[in-house]
């Protein structure tokens, strides 16, 4: 029990010192500005390469497809290679467009929904685009593109948006909308669709610094209102929602009738990709105009089947450089496609939801946590090492599914740098307390717990280094043994407590009138002595004097009321004028001590001195 508790208390010394270590960093980095942002921007594009990374992974192993009920009617190159070749430029007759509505309308389908801008033509087409809008506006479930940007008023006057087109958002969240996607003026399509009663959706999205399109956002703000993304206002009304009435809760998530869609704090909706281009249903345009002049011109395989599916109508021809860099295996694809696979989402509900700052605060905590639960038990660091790089592949696995099986995105870069910067800080945490341990443990070994002395076993082995250093360099040095005079009557007149208090006292008093270079011990019971290095006898013999009369001239105090004075008596040896061996210089030396308390006490005596008597 009592070993687990130290090792939880280690745990937690590792924890409190790498969240120390944290915190400075994290307040460094934030007073920087400079630095706090090319830090802040490489996590941010490596968490967006990590997750385009994983998206990758999940297009090429998922087994999950786009929806059937989605077709895309594209203007590829071979298609627009036909038009040009038939109506001799682009963009083609917009009549042509009325035909395709008309024609695709005999099947019922779902939706029509066109990725292109019938913007206001020269005079001279009046008429054609009376045709295209008065066909558009004949059906309920045809949709048109728009596009708002940020052109300066004095170049195009802002105009003002008919009331139908704006939505009603009730925010409760912490999400504005205007901060990111907040746009100055627009570009009008024809006032006939406009004011009609054909549907309009915008075809706005802001790229990653990287050119990468991972997030749309579902709904855009102009002049103080709010206005659909064209997938959005599709999927809207083909989920059958009510769509007079949005809200955004609390939790980001936006909100009508039967369906939600998980939002960024920027307001964007985080694509769930479902492979590479044409991974959707496409049909080349031209096969549908081949079908429309008529059957017999059309192989069996080829004829195109519309009913209640969503048709989008879009340009792929690289030539009309309508494509986009996304996170796919192939990473281009054309804008039509984009529409495609945000209206899959909503259809499918999985659009991806992004883990939010409580979450990957706990993420870190717990990666933390870990690792340096694997260096605190692990007794080997190749085992540590091991371990620490097995959880981190092990988190990564974890971030690949979550995504793939849940549609989460999970944090990856900044876990994995916390399990680098966790494993190195807990080696160094580590090895901190293991030399602190070290230290205690040398203590125990080598001081005496009541003088603070080094010890009798730490006495005898620097002994005999001393005399093997002397031997080696031919040079002399000394020992003093010292003994308290009259201790024993001491002890019995004023108690073992007090005895105590005197030994330490002493103690001290030897310390404090040494050499940093001596060694001073305890030998035993009330018995001191002291190792001086590189000193003969006669030096040696200056040093005791000296240290004798600081303990005699010393008021020792004995308890909170009393004081008194002690005495104490050396005998002096020094090798090798007076031994050769460990055993003979401390008999020696005991010898001039005995004989110093002896006659009279209080004195240094050498041993010569006793030799000569």
């Amino acid at each position: 029990m009592k070993n687990l508790l130290k090792k939880w208390y280690k745990l937690a010394t590792y924890l409190l010192l790498l969240l120390a270590f944290l915190l400075i960093g994290f307040i460094f980095f934030h007073n920087n500005k400079a630095l706090n942002n090319v830090i802040s921007s490489f996590f941010e594009v490596a968490e967006n390469r990590s997750f385009d990374y994983r998206q990758v992974l999940k297009t090429i192993h998922s087994t999950s497809v786009p929806s059937k009920d989605i077709v895309i009617l594209a203007i590829d190159d071979a298609s627009l290679e036909i038009l040009w070749e038939k109506y001799g430029e682009w963009p083609i007759p917009r009549n042509v467009y009325a035909d395709i509505v008309n024609f695709i309308e005999k099947d019922n389908p779902l939706a029509i929904v066109f990725d292109l801008m019938f913007l206001k033509s020269l005079k001279s087409a009046d008429n054609i685009d009376n045709i295209l809008a008065n066909t558009l506006n004949k059906y309920n479930n045809v949709y048109v593109a728009m596009n708002f940007d940020g052109v300066n008023p004095s170049v195009r006057t802002p105009e003002n948006l008919p009331d139908r087109l704006a939505l009603d958002i009730e925010n409760q969240s912490n999400i504005n909308i205007k901060t990111k996607y907040s746009f100055a003026n627009c570009r009008l399509i024809l006032e006939e669709l406009l004011n009609g009663n054909v549907k309009v959706g915008m075809t706005n999205v802001i790229r990653n610094e990287d050119g990468i399109i991972r997030k749309v956002a579902p709904i855009m703000s102009y002049k103080d209102k709010y206005y659909p993304y064209l997938s959005f206002a599709v999927g809207n009304d083909c989920l059958r929602a009510d769509n007079t009435k949005f809200v955004i809760d609390k939790k980001r998530n936006l909100i009508t009738n039967n369906y939600k869609i998980p939002l960024t704090k920027d307001g964007d909706a985080i694509l769930n990709w479902y492979g590479p281009s044409n991974t959707h249903t496409v049909y080349p345009m031209y096969k549908l105009m081949r079908q429309m002049q008529g059957k017999d011109n059309v192989e069996e395989n080829d004829v195109i089947n519309f009913e209640n599916k969503i048709v989008i109508i879009g340009t792929t021809a690289m030539s009309l450089h309508d494509t986009k860099s996304v996170p796919v295996q192939e990473g281009i694809y054309p804008g039509v496609e984009v529409h495609a696979t945000f209206l899959n989402n909503m259809l499918d509900n999985n659009f991806v939801k992004k883990t939010d700052v409580l979450v990957n605060i706990g993420i870190a905590f717990l990666v933390i946590l870990f690792v340096i639960g694997i260096v605190m038990f692990s007794h080997s660091t190749i085992f540590a090492l091991l371990s620490t790089i097995l959880f981190g592949i092990a988190y990564l696995f974890v971030s690949y599914y979550a995504l793939a099986l849940y549609n989460i995105w999970i944090p990856v870069t900044i876990p994995v740098c916390l399990i680098v910067v966790a494993f190195a800080m807990s080696f160094i945490v580590k090895y901190i307390i293991k030399s602190r341990d070290f230290e205690y443990q040398y203590q125990l070994a080598t001081v005496d717990g009541l003088t603070e002395l080094y010890n009798h076993r730490y006495f005898q082995d620097t002994l005999r280094k001393q005399i093997e250093i002397s031997k080696r360099y031919n040079q002399p040095f000394s020992i003093l043994m010292t003994d308290i005079d009259f201790f024993k009557k001491f002890n019995d007149k004023y108690g073992h407590q007090a005895g105590d208090a005197v030994l330490k006292q002493v103690a001290q008093i030897l310390k404090k009138n040494s050499r940093t270079t001596d060694y001073v011990c305890r030998y035993g019971g009330e018995e001191m002595c002291i190792i001086l290095p590189n000193t003969d006898t006669d030096e040696a013999y200056t040093n005791a004097e000296r240290i004798l009369q600081a303990v005699a001239s010393k008021d020792f105090r004995l308890n909170s009321n009393e004081t008194g004075n002690v005495t104490i008596s050396i005998g002096l040896a020094t090798f090798p004028k007076n031994a050769e061996t460990p055993q003979d210089l401390i008999e020696f030396a005991d010898k001039g001590l005995y004989y110093a308390k002896e006659h009279g006490r209080n004195q240094v005596v050498r041993f010569q001195d006793i030799s000569n008597n």
